[in-house]
Formats: structure tokens, C-alpha cells, sequence
């Protein structure tokens, strides 16, 4: 029934909601962060006046660790990440997909122009 589902949320979200809980997610997020990598910009501007199309940032998310996280009721099926965007750069990261197998999701935010450049 639909109250025995509620008692078992509510129990599971009773342990994740402490104080104690969080420290210990922002410790493991402080002792697994990557090292700092510096993304690269495909295309874009020259060192002169010439324009060389729309820029885009290249990242990877090929690393992060979501087969290592478990909040406290398992591992989690797909795992991601996104921080704001505010550059006129477009972003690509791609991401090992979920399934495993060695496909990717590939995370894309562009402009039309900088969708035209690369198909």
C-alpha cells in the first residue's frame, strides 16, 4: 500500500537528512575531487583580427567516479554533473554512459552557429 511506501522514504530519507550525513558527503567530494585540468578551446578567434568561427570549449566527464558513489542506499544508475555556463563559448563534455558498455552521453551546450560548426 501507498502508506507502507511513504514509512520506507521516510526511513530512508530520515538517515541521509542529518548533519553528520552531509559532513561526510562533502569530506568524501573534498578527498575524491580531481585534479584541476584546463579545458581546451577548439576554433574561435586568431591572435590577430581574424575570426575563425564560433569557440567551443572541450571538457570530459570520461572519470568521474559515479560507480564509486553510494549515498547510503546503493549505487546509482546514471550520475552527472553541471556547473553554470556564462561564456558565449559553446561546452561539449562527454560522459561514460550508464549502461556500461563503453558508449558515451555527450552533453552539448551551443549556440546555432556553433551547432552548424560541428556538423
Amino acid at each position: 500500500p501507498l502508506s507502507w511506501v511513504a514509512n520506507e522514504i521516510h526511513e530512508c530519507l530520515t538517515t541521509a537528512v542529518t548533519k553528520e550525513h552531509f559532513l561526510g558527503l562533502i569530506d568524501w567530494v573534498e578527498s575524491h575531487r580531481p585534479e584541476p585540468a584546463l579545458a581546451k578551446i577548439y576554433s574561435g578567434s586568431g591572435s590577430g583580427n581574424e575570426d575563425y568561427g564560433p569557440a567551443l570549449v572541450v571538457s570530459s566527464g570520461q572519470r568521474f567516479p559515479v560507480s564509486k558513489v553510494d549515498f547510503g542506499w546503493g549505487k546509482p544508475a546514471f550520475g552527472s554533473y553541471h556547473f553554470p555556463w556564462g561564456g558565449e563559448a559553446g561546452y561539449v563534455m562527454p560522459m561514460p554512459s550508464p549502461a556500461g558498455n563503453g558508449d558515451w552521453v555527450v552533453y552539448l551546450h551551443l549556440s546555432k552557429g556553433q551547432l552548424e560548426l560541428i556538423e
